[in-house]
Order: structure tokens, then sequence, then C-alpha cells
């Protein structure tokens, strides 16, 4: 398969990395996306020690922990705020930081800047409007009218993925959780070391993402799943952290700029069966898209990108390669989703209270291991 010529739908974080690895390994490589800007949201995300390992192997680390700020433990926070634990992660590459977090345009510019150097072919402000398994290959449409073909197609555009619902159709949709989650980048308080994880029926996470930048994030239950207009946003996240712990309510005056607030509801699915059809495969969210109470969404998407270059350079047949992708991610991977629900249905009163310094440390275990 050394001369395979392979089309990522979808630019964001699995995408890229995706293009990244394949390049890695040889392959030809075509990225297409359809937001013509190429744009990301402008707050923080976190990447813990299992990304930096993964980094590592991309021989992208350097350049990604030089983009963010890195820390080592998790502190987790009673409601009332007071500090109840302090967890440790595990550095998987030495002499570096155990977690990251880095503001997602600079995490971007970091992957993108690293595919187009790779060779890839990066088409912007374009969709696939058809794809044709032939069997011996994949012809594709484009919305700017050309055409090609492929030895194989990856899906990673998202929850939402076309890709998907054109490879299993019967396929269940992502559910909404009956929460959300709203980020907004602040100061960094002085003396914060770590990522602090405030439990309560209000979830809060504070991230450091530079020398001078943290972002807050805040879960929220939302039943009726609203749509909150942007004129107000701010004033709207302001109020959802009233009754948290006076500390997180003192952060809330400089919740000013309603265009600075990101508010997503949180979905979740768990692809059952096969993760391919014929030529076309999928990746990161379009199979295992899960809330972010763990903090892995991106984590895993990255991982199955490896996993994905690794199995396609050691099989002589297609349909082993792909399955033996599968294979050794899915356990992982709706490890990752259903713990997170956990946690989101805790919050929610739908579901027992999580214990956040258990799982994180279970989870911070469990990531640990070899992919």
């Amino acid at each position: 398969m050394d001369n395979y010529n392979i089309l990522i739908i979808g630019g964001g974080i699995g995408g890229l990395t995706s293009a990244i690895a394949l390049r890695g390994k040889g392959f030809d490589v075509t990225v297409i996306e359809r937001d013509p800007d190429w744009s990301v949201y402008g707050v923080g995300i976190i990447q813990q020690s299992n990304v930096l390992r993964a980094m590592a192997h991309l021989n992208l680390l350097d350049e990604y922990v030089a983009a963010g700020a890195g820390f080592d433990t998790v502190e987790i926070f009673a409601p009332d705020g007071t500090k109840v634990a302090r967890v440790p992660s595990p550095r998987l590459v030495e002499g570096y930081p155990a977690n990251l977090g880095v503001g997602r345009p600079a995490l971007h510019k970091v992957l993108g800047d690293r595919t187009i150097a790779s060779g890839a072919t990066v088409r912007l402000g374009v969709t696939a409007t058809s794809i044709d398994d032939q069997g011996d290959r994949v012809v594709v449409q484009f919305s700017d009218g050309t055409q090609d073909s492929f030895d194989l197609v990856v899906g990673a555009d998202g929850v939402y993925s076309q890709t998907r619902t054109l490879l299993f159709p019967d396929a269940p949709s992502p559910h909404y959780t009956g929460q959300a989650v709203w980020r907004y980048n602040l100061p960094r308080t002085e003396g914060m070391d770590s990522l602090q994880a405030y439990n309560g029926p209000t979830g809060v996470g504070l991230v450091p993402i530079s020398p001078s930048l943290m972002y807050m994030f805040v879960t929220t239950a939302e039943p009726d799943n609203p749509r909150y207009p942007r004129e107000g946003l701010a004033a709207a996240m302001r109020a959802k952290i009233a009754r948290c712990s006076p500390a997180i309510q003192a952060l809330g005056d400089h919740i000013t700029d309603d265009d600075g607030v990101v508010y997503r509801p949180l979905e979740a699915f768990m692809l059952d069966g096969p993760w391919h059809k014929g030529r076309v495969v999928l990746l990161g969210d379009a199979v295992h898209a899960t809330t972010p109470h763990l903090g892995q969404g991106a984590g895993m998407a990255i991982e199955d990108s490896i996993v994905l270059a690794e199995e396609l350079t050691s099989h002589a047949d297609l349909d082993g390669a792909l399955t033996a992708y599968r294979d050794r991610r899915h356990d992982r991977c709706r490890y990752i989703v259903e713990k997170s629900l956990e946690i989101c249905m805790g919050q929610l009163g739908k579901g027992a209270p999580v214990d956040n310094h258990k799982a994180t440390a279970e989870m911070f275990a469990m990531v640990s291991q070899p992919i």
C-alpha cells in the first residue's frame, strides 16, 4: 500500500494529524475542508499526557509545546471552592510537561503548517458531493465541479459526519446529553500551575494556555437545548456561574465580550460495528464523539491518526488494515465516551455523582497505556 493516494475529508485536528501521520509513511494525501477560511474557535483546548506522546511520535512536540502552556497536575475543588485534591499526571515524554493547554488557533497553526510542509495538498472551501467506491478505487466528485480518484477516503468530518451517513445510513444519530459547555479566555490567575476543576451541578474548569492566558469552561444543564442569541451571550455565561464559589464568581467580571463566548450543546456518539466500508473509513468524532468531561476528545482523534497510518503500512490488504485499526481503537475510545457521559449524567442528577479525583486518576492510568 506504499503508493496509496488518500483523500481526507475534514481539516480539523483529526484530519490534519491524519495527513501528517500518513505523509510520514509516504502516502500521497489530499485534505479537503469546507470552511474557505479554515477558521477555528478562539478559545483553548486541553491536551493531556497521551497527546504529548502522540505529538512526539509525529515529530511535532517542540512546536506544539511552544504554542501552549505545560502543567503536571490537576487540582480538584469542592463546589464551595475548597481544594480537595491535587492529582499528578504521568509524564509520558521525558523532559516535557505531562499536559498542555493551548489556544485552538495556535494548535491549528502548528498542525496546518506541518501538513502543508509535509507535501500534502490542502483544498479549502471544498466538499465531497459524491463518493463512489468502485472496488479498486474511490471516485469523488467535488463541490467545485472537479473529480478525482483515490485508493482510500478518510472521513474526519466530525460528529455530524456526512461520510458516516453515506457509509452507514441506518446508524443512530449523535444524542444530545441535556448539558452544554460555555468557554471563554481570561487572564491567567497568578501562581496557577495546573488545570483546576470545580465539582458541582455546574462544573467549571480553568486551564492555562499561555503565560498570560487561561480559558474557562463551564458545563450547565440545558434540558430544552436552547439556542442563545449572540447578543447578551457574555451576560448569560456570567449568570451560569453566579452560584459557583466566590473565586469563580469573581472571574465573571472579565466575561464581557459576547463574541468571545463559545457555547456548544454537548452530544455524544459511539459507532458500534465496523468503522469502514470498502475503501472508506471513519476517524475521530465521526465514530466516537465524546463530551469534554475527561478532556480527551481531540486526544482520541490524534491517536486514531497514528494507529491508522501504522496499520496501513503493516498489512498487505486494505480490509485487514482497516479492521485492525478499529480493533486497536474501539475499547479505548468507548471508555472515554462512556466515562465522560457518567460525569455528565452525575452533574445532571441523572446518575450517581462521580468523584472527579478518582475519575481523573483512572483516566490517566488508562491513556498512559500504549495505543
